[in-house]
């Protein structure tokens, strides 16, 4: 899991390459751990033709909804994992509303509340 913390006003296809940069090697069978996912699920905020291609090239394949189409896209029912964990994480009363002035220690929240919220789903599927 990676989160990239940015200003409420950038837009999300800026932060798309950074986000995938900072994903970290995922241990699993034997051999060269896995560096990138597999596919990238996204709305139509990431829909563009150059994005699309520097995904290709590294080997990601693009699940993004078009623009000025209908909507029934279909991408809406693996969406929801992404939207209900937004929720999640605005629960949590520290992160809903950023009373930190750096940006360093709103960040450490965040991925201390994705810490939890993970081993939260480990527990569960355990149990």
């Amino acid at each position: 899991m990676s989160v990239v913390l940015t200003g409420a006003n950038r837009n999300d296809i800026t932060q798309l390459m950074p986000l995938l940069d900072a994903v970290q090697p995922v241990q699993g069978k034997r051999g060269r751990p896995r560096k990138r996912p597999e596919v990238v699920q996204g709305d139509r905020a990431y829909d563009s033709q150059r994005h699309r291609e520097e995904l290709k090239r590294r080997g990601i394949k693009p699940l993004l909804a078009k623009r000025r189409v209908p909507h029934g896209s279909g991408l809406g029912k693996k969406r929801w994992v992404v939207e209900r964990s937004f929720a999640w994480l605005h629960d949590l009363r520290r992160l809903r509303v950023r009373y930190e002035r750096r940006a360093d220690i709103h960040e450490a929240f965040l991925k201390l509340a994705c810490t939890l919220l993970c081993f939260d789903a480990l527990i569960r599927s355990f149990c």
